[in-house]
């Protein structure tokens, strides 16, 4: 199939923008909530939430889909890997999908990105597939949300290696020595090794963020290893936020020592679940979570061009 055979559709206006003002924002944020209303999970990730607001961001571009200046549709181009295709987010307000705009908003993004591109299909819903095989794309990469129950939680004491100990993040105090070891613990992962004092501000700004559920494992003083936790209030989930080893120190066991102790913190809030995600072919640690209890509760999809 072609992206050529887009469907009319009188006064539609698609507008890319560098930056979005306050009211585009907040009327993106309502549209993007009556979608995951609608489809059970979120069409944008955090990331791509938290680059809505603080003005513009290097290598991402905001694209506005209007019909007769109603906002119905809206999609995020981040272009800041140095390797891979631009990555693109979309989504299409429920009351208003099955008119083409999805495709519309496809090729909008397709054609801003040279014709090479990422886009993740969250939840990994039939429209999203078809859509993905409409513009040409193929899959690439899954990524799993796994959960478990806290209730109980039956899981050993944790056993941490000789000379670590464990405590939590200070803000200010820390930021510099996590972003370095975040970023040399995930390397090889675009998204995660890449957060700059930026980005890690932009989470401290979050009303989820709580410094007492932010684990670091230190060794002489340094941080080799953290288990950075997270609280869905409104859905009562608990999240294996992020679990990160400095390589040096990877090995003995520390991850698991680290995913046992913030389960026990989740647990200790009162929240019933708790979840994560991992790449599918992440295959060690997919182990690991399935030994501690976890199982899959859904996937996200990426496709991209061939090219």
């Amino acid at each position: 199939m072609t992206t050529d055979a887009v469907i009319p559709e009188p006064g539609r206006q698609i507008i890319g923008h560098d930056e979005l003002t306050a009211e585009q924002a907040d009327a993106v944020l309502a549209m993007l909530a009556a979608a995951a209303e609608s489809d059970g999970t979120q069409a944008v990730s955090e990331q791509g939430r938290l680059q809505l607001r603080g003005g513009k961001r290097d290598g991402v571009r905001h694209f506005l889909l209007t019909v007769d200046a109603e906002l119905i549709g809206y999609a995020q181009l981040e272009d800041t890997d140095p390797v891979e295709a631009p990555a693109a987010e979309l989504v299409v307000h429920p009351s208003h999908r099955g008119r083409g705009h999805g495709r519309a908003l496809g090729s909008a993004v397709l054609g801003a990105s040279g014709k090479r591109l990422r886009v993740w299909a969250h939840g990994g819903r039939s429209a999203a597939r078809h859509l993905a095989q409409v513009l040409g794309l193929t899959l690439f990469r899954e990524l799993r949300q796994l959960r478990r129950p806290l209730t109980p939680l039956d899981l050993p004491e944790p056993t941490l290696p000789p000379g670590v100990t464990v405590r939590t993040f200070v803000p200010g105090q820390d930021d510099t020595a996590w972003l370095a070891v975040n970023a040399a613990a995930f390397a090889h992962h675009p998204e995660q090794g890449s957060l700059t004092q930026r980005d890690l501000d932009d989470r401290k700004s979050e009303p989820w963020f709580d410094p007492e559920g932010f684990f670091l494992a230190e060794r002489d003083g340094e941080i080799i290893g953290f288990h950075w936790t997270k609280t869905h209030a409104a859905e009562q989930l608990g999240e294996v936020y992020v679990v990160g080893i400095r390589p040096d120190a990877q090995g003995g066991g520390l991850g698991k020592a680290l995913t046992a102790i913030g389960l026990r913190h989740l647990a200790e809030q009162g929240l019933p679940t708790a979840m994560l995600y991992v790449d599918a072919d992440n295959t060690a640690a997919v182990t690991v979570y399935e030994r501690l209890g976890f199982t899959t509760h859904e996937v996200d999809l990426m496709y991209r061009t061939e090219s």
